[in-house]
């Protein structure tokens, strides 16, 4: 059985993934109000496979992240991954999600994101995190600059929602700029 690795913070700690996160990942895969910023993998409806291998994919160690949990009694919050890592080049792709509308705008994810933060510039030695976040997702966009994020570059029109065409802004924070934060 290998280690378990966890981030403590001030109300949530980051955690592995375990096989009950399932039912609490299910209640917001197929949610529009939290998926409809999220890749375009959320415009199908989830099958309840799909979910399974995921999150299977997660526990075998396949793919890297971390279950946003309360610091009090371990339940899912959201989660926060590194979807993509460029070793070559110390740059590491950030996912976030909190998977419940009652835990929106409550600090989770800000917090998250700081963790996260520590542990890819200082376990990972990272250079630079880096995300994409749509235009009109102002609450994220928020979260991110407080967490010391820039807005690197925009995306125009390339993400259609509800009728009309969105940007996509990509933002991302270098190890040294983290230090100062």
């Amino acid at each position: 059985m290998r280690p378990v690795y966890r981030l403590e913070g001030e109300r949530i700690i980051l955690r592995e993934y375990r096989k009950e996160d399932y039912a609490h990942m299910r209640e917001w895969v197929n949610d529009y109000e939290i998926t409809q910023y999220l890749s375009n993998i959320f415009l199908y409806p989830h099958s309840e496979i799909a979910t399974e291998s995921f999150l299977n994919n997660m526990i075998e160690g396949r793919a890297k992240g971390f279950v946003i949990a309360h610091k009090s009694n371990g339940e899912y919050i959201g989660q926060v991954d590194l979807i993509d890592i460029d070793w070559p080049n110390r740059v590491g792709t950030i996912g976030i999600v909190i998977g419940s509308k009652d835990n929106l705008s409550k600090g989770y994810g800000t917090e998250a994101i700081n963790l996260l933060q520590y542990f890819a510039f200082n376990k990972l030695n990272l250079n630079k995190l880096e995300l994409e976040v749509r235009a009109h997702n102002e609450r994220a966009i928020s979260c991110y600059k407080k967490c010391g994020f820039q807005i690197e570059g925009r995306i125009r029109e390339n993400f259609y929602d509800k009728g009309k065409y969105t940007d996509t802004l990509t933002m991302g924070i270098l190890k040294r700029e983290w230090q100062k934060v």
